[in-house]
C-alpha cells in the first residue's frame, strides 16, 4: 500500500532565519495523529539562511541523522567534535546519555538545505556517539547508496536501531528496484526532481509511506534525488 503525502499538506514553519517543512509533529506543530512512522520520529526539511543556525542545545535518547542537500553545515558538540559538511555528506549523533550541540550555516551568501532525521533508539541510556561520512557523488549516481544501517549492517554509519537509510541521484529515465522484506516498511522522500514510485508520481519534497509491498520501484521522471528509510513495520 502506498500513501502519498503532498508537500503542500505538510506543516511549514518560518522562523525568519529558518524555514522548515515538518513531516511529523514537531515544535510548534502538534498533531497526535501524525507522531511517527514506525521508529521514524522526526523528518524535517530545513532551509537555514547564511550566518545563522541552531545554538547549543541538548538532546537525549534519540538517534539523529543529518543529510546535507545544499550548502554547508558546521557542527560543534559537548564531546569536542567540530566538523563542516557539504552536499551528500552525512552526520550521525546518538544522544543516548545526553549531549549538547550546535549546527550553523557559516556561509556568507548561500542557504543550507538539509534533512534532519530522528530515529527512536531501541532503549534508553545508550552510549553517546558522533560520526560523519563524506560520500562522493558517484557513489549515489544512478545507484542506491546505503548511508545508514543497524550495528550489523554494512553502511559506514551505524545506528543502534533496526533501520536503514538509502539515497540515490538518478538521471532522467533511469530506474532502481529494491526488495522489501516481510514485515518491513519504507518512508520515501523526494528531495529534488520527480519520480514514479511503484507507479505513483511524486514531486520535489513529497513523501510516500510504503507498507505491505514486496518491492520498491523508482523511475526518474527527470533528474531525481531521493532518500528512503527502511524499517520494521509496526
Amino acid at each position: 500500500m502506498l500513501k502519498k503525502i503532498d508537500k503542500e499538506k505538510m506543516f511549514l514553519s518560518d522562523q525568519g532565519w529558518l524555514q522548515s517543512r515538518f513531516h511529523f509533529s514537531f515544535a510548534e506543530y502538534r498533531d497526535y495523529d501524525n507522531m511517527n512512522f514506525g521508529v521514524l520520529r522526526v523528518l524535517n526539511d530545513d532551509i537555514v539562511h547564511p550566518q545563522s543556525g541552531f545554538g547549543m542545545h541538548p538532546h537525549r535518547d534519540m538517534e539523529i541523522i543529518s543529510y546535507v542537500v545544499d550548502g554547508e553545515i558546521t557542527h560543534k558538540d559537548s564531546m569536542g567534535n567540530e566538523r563542516t559538511l557539504k552536499r551528500g555528506e552525512v552526520q550521525y549523533m546518538s544522544a543516548g546519555e545526553g549531549v549538547y550541540h550546535s549546527e550553523y550555516n557559516n556561509h556568507k551568501t548561500d542557504d543550507l538545505r538539509l534533512l534532519q532525521i530522528w530515529i527512536m533508539p531501541p532503549r534508553k541510556g545508550l552510549p553517546t556517539i558522533y560520526g560523519d561520512v563524506s560520500y562522493k557523488e558517484e557513489e549515489r549516481k544512478n545507484r542506491l547508496l546505503h548511508i545508514v544501517s543497524d550495528e550489523e549492517g554494512d553502511a559506514k554509519v551505524k545506528l543502534h536501531q533496526d533501520a536503514n537509510i538509502y539515497v540515490s541521484e538518478l538521471d532522467a529515465g533511469k530506474e532502481i528496484r529494491f526488495a522489501i522484506g516481510n514485515g518491513r516498511q519504507i518512508y520515501f522522500v523526494q528531495i529534488e526532481g520527480e519520480s514514479e514510485v511503484n507507479g505513483l508520481h511524486v514531486k520535489r519534497s513529497d513523501a510516500v509511506k510504503i507498507t505491505d509491498e514486496k518491492s520498491l520501484h523508482v523511475k526518474a521522471v527527470n533528474d531525481s534525488h531521493f532518500l528512503f528509510i527502511e524499517m520494521k513495520a509496526v
